[in-house]
């Protein structure tokens, strides 16, 4: 680490200096295949040409004016986010925990609308919405909370794809006004809920006029196999949040709100600085149009149900290996032990994994990888595993 750095960040022995596709090269040349892209960022893989040439573009005409004027690009994104999603309208921020921060705002002004003076949202165990102090409270994970209370008021957790706790909190508490969920929980260790449970949670919040408020932010743009992964169950959200994706790599968040939720925030209510500028929205616009052209959803879907069945079938012998799940090109393979020994093992065999929850080796590979790169993958992935749980 360097001394002038905080040292937030356990960062790996390897700086990248240059990529191309799902390919990073270090500073001394050395490649890797990135297998985790940017944590869920880079969708279209590294230095995409049409993207690189528009972000240039646009810096070399305008990059930044504010929302105190009228930003065309930005408009031009929210109307292509709102036909995708099928949602109304769309706040530009930068990151994904200031998206959720923009969904609890909503929640809690809606709750008020109702005349409830301490509105409440449910949320679920082993979630993860962001490291500001409210999103950090709305997350699931103590560890992550540690060291940082008091924390936000205003959240109930209740267990993860269970729809009877849920009920249960239907039926004891009044004050509660929005559900906020992932439909795949990524830092939870890609956890993917029973195919009924979001059904299920609209139907609940439809019953008892909560918002159902879903963070996309690691699922959406393409990568559960469908633009966003609330479409598999048929159903549309009342909030939708996404970042990560949208720009593949430009810092850009946004907040969607639809039926009971449109129209909650007034001028005034909230903004930023930098949200929704010209440069992120061209980005966003680019990618956007890279992923709809190249059926790049479709794509995941495909590459993300091959690379399970052959994770499968190599791991099928391997007594350490717990499960092998996924949706899309979120994997997550789980061991029964700590494994945060394999991301160090991966980059010696010049791959870039992450284990999130301490026991599940998490996959998030670029929406365009080959099918000769996935095969490397997997071949470079699974001997490791399968020398780690034998401890050799």
């Amino acid at each position: 680490m360097h001394a002038a750095l905080m040292a937030t960040y356990a960062r790996q022995p390897v700086a990248f200096e240059r990529g191309a596709g799902v390919w990073l090269w270090d500073t001394r040349g050395e490649r890797y295949l990135d297998a985790l892209s940017g944590i869920a960022v880079c969708g279209l893989g590294h230095a995409h040409p049409e993207v690189a040439h528009a972000i240039a573009e646009q810096a070399a005409t305008l990059v930044h004016t504010s929302n105190l004027y009228q930003v065309p690009l930005q408009a031009q994104l929210a109307e292509r986010l709102v036909a995708l999603s099928g949602l109304e309208e769309a706040f530009f921020c930068n990151s994904g925990a200031e998206a959720n921060e923009a969904a609890i705002k909503i929640a809690r002004k809606y709750g008020h609308g109702r005349g409830i003076g301490v509105p409440t949202v449910v949320v679920a165990d082993g979630s993860f919405h962001g490291r500001t102090l409210a999103t950090l409270s709305a997350t699931g994970n103590r560890k992550v909370q540690a060291g940082f209370e008091p924390l936000v008021q205003g959240f109930t957790r209740v267990p993860y794809d269970d729809l009877e706790a849920l009920q249960r909190v239907a039926e004891h508490q009044r004050d509660v006004v929005a559900v906020l969920l992932e439909p795949v929980q990524g830092e939870g260790g890609i956890r993917v809920p029973s195919a009924q449970y979001l059904a299920g949670v609209r139907a609940l919040c439809d019953q008892h006029g909560w918002l159902l408020m879903l963070d996309e932010i690691q699922t959406g743009m393409g990568r559960s196999g469908r633009w966003f992964a609330y479409q598999h169950a048929g159903i549309k959200p009342d909030v939708m949040t996404l970042a990560k994706g949208l720009a593949n790599g430009v810092p850009i968040g946004a907040c969607l709100a639809g039926g009971r939720a449109a129209g909650v925030l007034q001028p005034g209510n909230h903004g930023s600085t930098f949200g929704g500028n010209p440069l992120a929205c061209r980005a966003a616009l680019t990618t956007l149009d890279i992923i709809g052209r190249d059926a790049l959803p479709q794509r995941a879907g495909e590459l993300g149900a091959w690379l399970l069945g052959a994770l499968r079938e190599r791991l099928s012998g391997c007594a350490g290996v717990v499960d092998v799940r996924g949706l899309g090109l979120l994997i997550g393979i789980e061991l029964d032990r700590p494994c945060g020994k394999l991301v160090q093992m991966a980059l010696d065999k010049h791959l870039l994994i992450n284990v999130t929850a301490e026991r599940v080796v998490r996959l998030l590979p670029p929406l365009v990888m080959s099918d000769q790169e996935a095969t490397l993958l997997v071949d470079t992935l699974c001997p490791l595993i399968v020398d780690f749980c034998a401890g050799t």
